[in-house]
């Protein structure tokens, strides 16, 4: 079976890559699968993670992500010109391929791909939620496009062989598509790791970003009391455009001594095994990959429960903690909980490694098999 992926770009430490590359490194170990990850805006970088050598890698040099600091006016007249090249390349790269099943991870050519007749089946695979394009509240031109592309992904969605959610909260939201089916991320193979409950940092992992709220992780560290976070770090693990708004918002609150932006890692399991526990602040996931990791590995998970994925994989008060969606107060006060209690997080931590049986690797792929199968069948 001939597959391909289609992706913006593969050069950040992002959860969807990492996704990625355990998707294709399944499949390239299998007799009778063969893998193809085509992107869009790789500009000739390296993937930041290692893909295995019998996937091949095909950049179409198509470019959206140059046109972002553009007016609104600019950025459209030249997103419609660049879908058109997309278009075509992509179409001539299927038309000689021949491939079996095309998988978009909801990038730009998930608007026009199932036009294109080459024989393969086309999967649309969301790694977000019904609502992402919502989550900015934009107003003005951009709040204009961003209402009517969230109204126009429901008939974008129709039109795939298979629709893919990772939740079966966001499959709720869908309008009861025919063609839906939910999958989650597969949890990653853990290292043999020993988690210490006497270990007194808090950890957070993400894009630098408006998406993964740290802005409001770093406002409810600080409301910590000072002297339960004196013994305590918050170490937040990423790279991305939010980097000095960060940085300054921490030399503003006076916590310098006790939190910290740490360049991205490929040995994120390492710095797991060195933390008690992981915080998400996120407005929004479709289901957030690093607290499947982190919980893997034994770290119980602070969320606000945001749209997608925290309900479906933290158990409140049994392996983790849930608060109301945006209450900053109510974050700093979670976390205060678990700092203060070492046998809680003792007995969080027992709890949270059972998440690796809802999301082992094999059980997932297993269904991405099926999904591929019957739609050839």
């Amino acid at each position: 079976m001939k597959l391909i992926y289609c992706m913006a770009s593969v050069y950040n430490p992002g959860g969807m890559e990492r996704v990625l590359l355990n998707k294709v490194s399944w499949f390239a170990t299998k007799d009778g699968y063969e893998v193809m990850v085509v992107t869009t805006d790789q500009q000739g970088r390296p993937p930041f993670y290692q893909f295995p050598e019998n996937v091949r890698m095909v950049d179409l040099g198509i470019n959206y992500s140059v046109d972002n600091s553009r007016s609104p006016i600019v950025k459209i007249n030249s997103y419609f010109q660049k879908r058109r090249k997309h278009r075509k390349a992509l179409t001539d790269l299927l038309l000689k391929e021949r491939v079996d099943v095309v998988i978009s991870l909801y990038p730009s050519e998930s608007s026009f791909i199932p036009k294109i007749k080459d024989g393969s089946k086309k999967v649309l695979e969301l790694h977000l939620n019904r609502y992402f394009r919502l989550q900015y509240g934009r107003s003005g031109l951009l709040g204009l496009a961003d209402r009517f592309r969230s109204r126009q992904d429901i008939r974008i969605a129709r039109k795939f062989d298979r629709f893919v959610v990772l939740t079966k909260e966001d499959a709720g939201y869908w309008r009861d598509l025919p063609n839906l089916e939910v999958i989650p991320n597969a949890a990653p193979s853990v290292p043999d790791i020993f988690y210490d409950a006497l270990c007194r940092r808090v950890i957070a992992v993400g894009r630098l970003d408006y998406q993964k709220g740290f802005d409001r992780l770093i406002d409810a560290w600080a409301m910590i009391p000072e002297d339960l976070r004196r013994n305590w770090r918050l170490d937040i693990f990423g790279q991305g455009e939010w980097k000095e708004i960060l940085q300054e918002r921490i030399k503003r609150l006076g916590i310098v001594a006790s939190a910290g932006i740490n360049p991205p890692t490929k040995d994120i399991f390492k710095e797991y095994s060195s933390s008690s526990f992981i915080v998400m602040s996120s407005h929004y996931e479709g289901l957030p990959m690093v607290l499947i990791e982190a919980m893997c590995c034994g770290l119980p998970g602070v969320c606000f429960d945001f749209k997608c994925g925290p309900k479906d994989i933290i158990r409140d008060g049994q392996n983790g903690i849930l608060v109301p969606e945006g209450d900053i107060q109510a974050l700093s006060k979670a976390m205060a909980t678990i700092m203060r209690d070492e046998s809680l997080r003792s007995r969080m931590s027992a709890e949270a490694r059972k998440v690796a049986d809802d999301y082992s690797e094999g059980n997932v792929m297993e269904k991405w098999e099926r999904c591929f199968k019957e739609l050839l069948d």
